[in-house]
């Protein structure tokens, strides 16, 4: 029996494994997030929930192919990379492996270092980057990422503490299409993480179960800690959360993310869309090249 506290249920094997898929249809069909015509490519990094998601989407009848990035973060990538390649030849799925030290010439950590970013910063720009590119590139119409409601949450919790309107703008299950970005979509936001993982165990599904070992004092860590610690002492109150914020206030700041699109135009080095002369990316290609 597998005990969800915040619908206050309980489910055997076959009916968990089906609550996983009607909620992630539910979210799918209630935010518009897909067509059965359409091509989706997830973004798969080898953990729990991104799996997961590859093979409910599969399971539903999309047309979906896997995206792995190689970051070159030593035997962890490899790794990763292992569960991916396993899951996508067991579901005879096709997987794009792009390999950003073969092909952009920089691992995250040296990319961290030349930039003087933190290296979940570097690794979160250079995988949102290669994420659109390689979607245009192969023709896709939407990119889906395994987010699950407890990244949600801790993300949603950040950017209220500093109050970001321009993230908070951003923070939408469904990221339209336009100005040079194919549309983004989160099917996982009604299941947690411990739902993934069960989902994955109850499957068969291998994933890889370490964490990134450059996560280390990520600030996400700490929201989630501290949401967990709520969440225990009143179930439901992560979904309430977040699912208010969708419903009563993301309407409101909106028009902050809207604004700031108004402002993009094509990247001179990559035609990736930008707010400054060239994009984020190109500017971290170049640092980390000049550093090696």
């Amino acid at each position: 029996m597998i005990e969800i506290r915040r619908h206050n249920a309980g489910f055997c094997h076959q009916c968990f494994v089906k609550h996983c898929r009607d909620q992630v249809a539910r979210t799918v069909e209630s935010n518009s997030m897909l067509t059965s015509q359409d091509r989706v490519l997830v973004a798969v990094s080898g953990g729990k929930d991104s799996l997961a998601l590859w093979d409910i989407l599969l399971s539903l009848g999309y047309r979906a192919d896997g995206l792995y990035i190689g970051l070159g973060i030593g035997d962890y990538s490899s790794e990763s990379a292992a569960y991916a390649r396993r899951f996508a030849a067991s579901r005879s799925a096709r997987l794009v492996e792009v390999d950003l030290p073969g092909d952009f010439g920089f691992d995250i950590p040296t990319g961290s270092r030349a930039a003087k970013r933190a290296p979940c910063s570097a690794c979160g720009l250079s995988k949102r980057h290669l994420f659109n590119s390689e979607a245009l590139k192969g023709g896709y119409q939407v990119i889906a990422t395994g987010h699950n409601l407890d990244d949600e949450a801790a993300v949603l919790f950040g950017n209220v503490l500093r109050w970001d309107l321009a993230y908070l703008g951003r923070q939408q299950p469904v990221l339209a299409e336009g100005a040079g970005f194919v549309k983004k979509v989160k099917p996982l936001v009604r299941l947690a993480e411990r739902e993934t993982a069960a989902y994955c165990v109850l499957e068969g599904i291998d994933y890889i179960v370490e964490e990134c070992p450059m996560s280390a004092g990520n600030r996400h860590l700490g929201y989630k800690e501290l949401l967990n610690r709520v969440e225990e002492t009143s179930p439901g109150t992560k979904s309430a959360f977040l699912f208010g914020f969708f419903d009563k206030v993301a309407p409101l700041v909106g028009q902050v993310a809207a604004e700031e699109r108004e402002s993009l135009h094509a990247c001179p080095s990559c035609a990736n869309p930008t707010v400054s002369g060239i994009c984020a990316f190109c500017k971290l290609v170049e640092r980390a090249s000049s550093n090696t």
